[in-house]
């Protein structure tokens, strides 16, 4: 079995060969294909990737290339993690909201958007290429902003899911808190990617969310920076995403007066690339760990072996709602549990929504509607549109002048 991996010179990427290699069972890989134009990171994570298997005693061959088409050829699966501009496009996305007073963050609010506008097209791009060279293969995205990039691709006619490692973090979380296995909690998770509530949470059929929130809410709230009043007023948890909504303005002052997260981050690659070059580094590193992406490789093993096994699972996805929540269209994507075979995701029936969420959720998804459409299309009106309908912006002259910044740093 043969899985391919755009982006695959990312410092992520042994955090996913090490779950290759202690998953092996689930999804028996025969080759992985990192692709990536950047040759050095490339060298040096293909390096630490053979060297993590082989201790493992795992048969994959890596393969390291920047021609798609030979990465891709004969792949049953193509994940896809790149980040277009790199920390540098990240650190602007980040910071310049911040001149507006508005939230500075690379996955919502305009610094979503910026990403989103760069790297729709090249995603679209390189999909149209799988489909040419792997036409059966199953795309999974991680690519940023998720749900948007998702509905791109599946709008554009390609096998896509998109995947995103919030739930799993939370089940894992969860599973701690309580003493059982990770294996026996289903999350009651709902809304769009990076835009969810954990509404119920069962132990072998049985909602434990009340007694989780009694016994664990101020380890919980610590955890998602929040107020513990607001969790058990709410008796839900939200995503740490919601942070960005629930205290915007907090935030804003918070990030004008700390370093952004693409500078830290950008340090922390440096120093994993150093250690990825060392011939003696063949286990995952610690470092890793504070770099993201924490269950990543797990959710992308069960995804993947689900898709390619029909073994008919659950599994929070990003997928069309198709009805499921009947707020929205057919064809915005949702984050919710679905039932995985080799046909795709099919999404569980959900609890209708409660107005607090329904509305915000509503909000967004008619954002990332118009977020496409100007990063298919262009045009500085469609820009400004989609702010003005993102709950973080919503006023004309803010807006505006985020437009304007915005263009001038994508120019």
């Amino acid at each position: 079995m043969k899985l391919a991996v755009i982006g695959g010179g990312s410092t992520y990427t042994p955090e996913l060969i090490d779950g290759f290699a202690r998953l092996r069972d689930d999804l028996p890989l025969t080759e992985i294909a990192l692709v990536d134009p950047d040759a050095t990171r490339l060298e040096l994570v293909a390096g630490v990737s053979r060297r993590m298997l082989a201790k493992a005693g795992h048969p994959a061959r890596v393969v390291a290339t920047a021609d798609l088409a030979e990465g891709v050829r004969g792949a049953q699966a193509v994940l896809f993690q790149l980040r277009v501009g790199g920390q540098a496009a990240r650190n602007v996305d980040e910071t310049f909201p911040l001149q507006c007073g508005c939230v500075g963050q690379e996955t919502t609010g305009a610094g979503g958007l910026a990403k989103a506008l760069r790297t729709v097209p090249l995603v679209l791009e390189l999909a149209a290429q799988v489909k040419e060279h792997a036409p059966d293969a199953w795309i999974v995205d991680f690519t940023n902003p998720v749900g948007i990039v998702t509905r791109a691709l599946l709008d554009a006619g390609h096998r896509a899911i998109g995947l995103c490692n919030v739930a799993i973090g939370f089940q894992r979380r969860f599973a701690k808190h309580l003493g059982v296995e990770p294996s026996r909690v289903e999350l009651g998770h709902v809304g769009l990617n990076h835009l969810t509530w954990e509404r119920s949470v069962r132990v072998d059929g049985k909602d434990v969310l009340p007694d989780l929130l009694v016994q664990h809410g101020q380890a919980i709230a610590d955890d998602l920076h929040l107020p513990l009043e607001l969790i058990q007023r709410l008796q839900v948890v939200p995503s740490y995403y919601l942070r960005y909504f629930y205290q915007h303005d907090i935030v804003v002052e918070e990030q004008r007066s700390a370093p952004s997260r693409a500078s830290e981050v950008a340090a922390m690659e440096e120093r994993l690339l150093e250690m990825y070059a060392d011939p003696a580094v063949d286990t995952k590193p610690e470092l890793l760990s504070k770099r993201g992406g924490a269950f990543y490789s797990e959710a992308a093993v069960a995804l993947i072996a689900s898709l390619l096994g029909d073994r008919g699972d659950v599994q929070v996805v990003n997928t069309r709602n198709n009805g499921t929540l009947p707020f929205l269209g057919d064809e915005a994507v949702i984050e919710v549990p679905a039932k995985i075979t080799s046909a795709g995701a099919v999404p569980l029936p959900v609890e209708p929504v409660e107005p607090l969420y329904r509305g915000l959720i509503a909000g967004v998804s008619a954002y990332e509607e118009l977020a496409l459409q100007a990063a298919l299309h262009g045009g500085e009106g469609r820009v400004r549109d989609a702010l003005l309908a993102h709950p973080l912006v919503g006023q004309e002259a803010i807006a505006a002048e985020l437009t304007r910044l915005m263009l001038e740093r994508q120019s």
